[in-house]
């Protein structure tokens, strides 16, 4: 994606004006207004780019700056794909079609020691402020979507054509809770055949 789509959709994401972003890279008002619209600057500056891509959670190659590759060696790391799809801590997200656009590498061993060799993984984001302080907007989780027994815990699930990220329980007689972890969302309850889950969450990853 082009450096300049990438980072007007990183600041409507995140609810910050291309204005406030400028005087916070110590620039003018319309700085970031011109390079989006005007291609002036051709490129960001290295501690403008630093400073927005830290602020915004994304890699500075998002933004134009170098991709940094390190390299895999034999069969110890393991290629997750990133899915452009978000997976709703609140009123849900529309579920469209998945595609990879990044990936992390983990760790061989590392999967071992969680239990979670031979899973079949992906990573998605989450949206929304029902699971926190759990899981909080522009978190990363991994998802295991192995078909495997039932145990209550936290899964991504479909339902009603939206994806949601909630903590599962059975009530029995196949009725299910979906449990926000903030208690402001009220559960939701649900047959089995209501709903699909996509897969267990199996850890997150996000910024400080």
């Amino acid at each position: 994606m082009d450096p300049r789509t990438r980072l007007s959709e990183a600041a409507r994401h995140r609810g910050s004006s291309l204005a406030a972003l400028s005087r916070m890279i110590g620039r003018n008002p319309t700085y970031l207004q011109q390079y989006i619209t005007k291609g002036s600057p051709r490129k960001l500056e290295e501690e403008d780019r630093r400073k927005l891509a830290q602020f915004l959670g994304l890699d500075e190659s998002e933004l134009g700056g170098p991709s940094e590759v390190v390299p895999a060696t034999g069969s110890d790391w393991v290629e997750v794909s990133r899915l452009n799809i978000d997976a709703s801590a609140g009123p849900g997200a529309m579920h469209h079609v998945e595609e990879a656009f990044d990936s992390f590498r983990f760790s061989r061993r590392w999967l071992a020691e969680q239990g979670l060799e031979g899973a079949k993984l992906s990573a998605i984001r989450v949206v929304g402020d029902s699971m926190e302080p759990l899981l909080r907007e522009g978190d990363e989780v991994l998802v295991d979507l192995r078909e495997q027994p039932f145990r209550d815990g936290v899964y991504v699930v479909r339902l009603d054509d939206t994806l949601l990220v909630k903590r599962l329980a059975s009530q029995g007689g196949g009725r299910f809770s979906l449990l926000s972890q903030n208690l402001a969302y009220p559960p939701i309850s649900a047959n089995a055949e209501d709903f699909a889950i996509i897969g267990r969450v199996v850890w997150k990853g996000g910024r400080v």
